[in-house]
């Protein structure tokens, strides 16, 4: 196995280009999906291509269009950035990673390439209607949240490209809240998690919601029916307005954790429960 940490992004992408490489940034994945593989009996080892010496990609920077997230920037990191209200929801995911050492080195690109249905980040990036900068030696592209998500735990990253950062656009003021279902409340994987983010306008109605939801499909879900329904609706009523038909395009499994029928009831209540939360955070603040 050779492992290779380049300092510069040319000779990383040189490295891509030219053979299989695992990408290793947190690292928190790597030596699980190793076990995970070893005990079905499949013991190789593929070369690792570290990006943690890269410069540049641990930072998140603001411009006028928007705000740029280093692949390489942590859990930890996230939490302690000075961001705006927007970004509420993404925070509170990010105490909920794993414990605190995994969010010291974990990253939310790592979380978003695992494409599991339960990663904690990626509701709140859809919400965010954030997008994925790939690089790679032919140049750079941007694809939404929701088509980088091909399938379970599959990514429409080529063999030659890199994750490089994620992209959040500007837009009007914003309140955003993220609430999860758990066996424990923290170290566990989700049940069911909702991430909403809506815009109010000038009468305290919302002008525009984005709602995702984690854990109920292969790959999270926004919620476009119940979106379009809450526009003109005032914040304090919108949990009412939340109905099952506009989660029935979910398609939850059961599991360990919980049957499926379980998990969309839960997630009808969560997305009530997030809009409700908002609702409170602007009462408080207003107060």
């Amino acid at each position: 196995m050779r492992y290779d940490r380049p300092t510069d992004l040319a000779e990383a992408l040189a490295i891509r280009a030219e053979r299989r490489v695992i990408l290793m940034a947190g690292g928190t994945d790597i030596y699980p999906a190793f076990a995970q593989r070893k005990a079905w009996g499949d013991a190789s080892r593929a070369d690792i291509l570290d990006l943690s010496a890269l410069p540049g990609l641990d930072a998140i920077t603001e411009d006028e269009a928007g705000w740029r997230i280093g692949s390489m920037v942590t859990w930890a990191a996230l939490a302690d950035a000075p961001l705006p209200l927007l970004f509420d929801g993404l925070k509170e995911a990010s105490r909920h990673v794993g414990g605190q050492q995994v969010q010291n080195r974990g990253t939310l690109a790592g979380n978003l390439c695992t494409a599991s249905p339960a990663g904690d980040g990626i509701p709140n990036l859809m919400a965010l209607d954030a997008g994925v900068e790939l690089s790679s030696q032919a140049g750079r592209r941007l694809l939404p949240v929701a088509d980088f998500l091909t399938g379970y735990r599959q990514i429409a990253l080529r063999p030659d490209e890199i994750v490089t950062a994620l992209v959040v656009p500007k837009g009007p003021p914003a309140r955003a809240a993220f609430v999860k279902l758990g066996a424990r409340h923290s170290l566990v994987i989700s049940i069911a998690m909702v991430a909403a983010i809506v815009e109010l306008d000038a009468q305290d109605r919302i002008a525009a919601a984005r709602i995702a939801i984690g854990a109920c499909s292969p790959v999270a879900l926004r919620l476009p029916g119940l979106e379009a329904a809450l526009a003109g609706e005032r914040l304090a009523t919108a949990p009412r307005r939340v109905e099952a038909a506009h989660l029935a395009h979910l398609v939850p499994i059961s599991d360990v954790r919980a049957s499926a029928e379980y998990r969309r009831e839960v997630a009808l209540h969560l997305v009530r429960d997030a809009l409700a939360r908002i609702h409170q955070e602007t009462a408080r603040r207003a107060a």
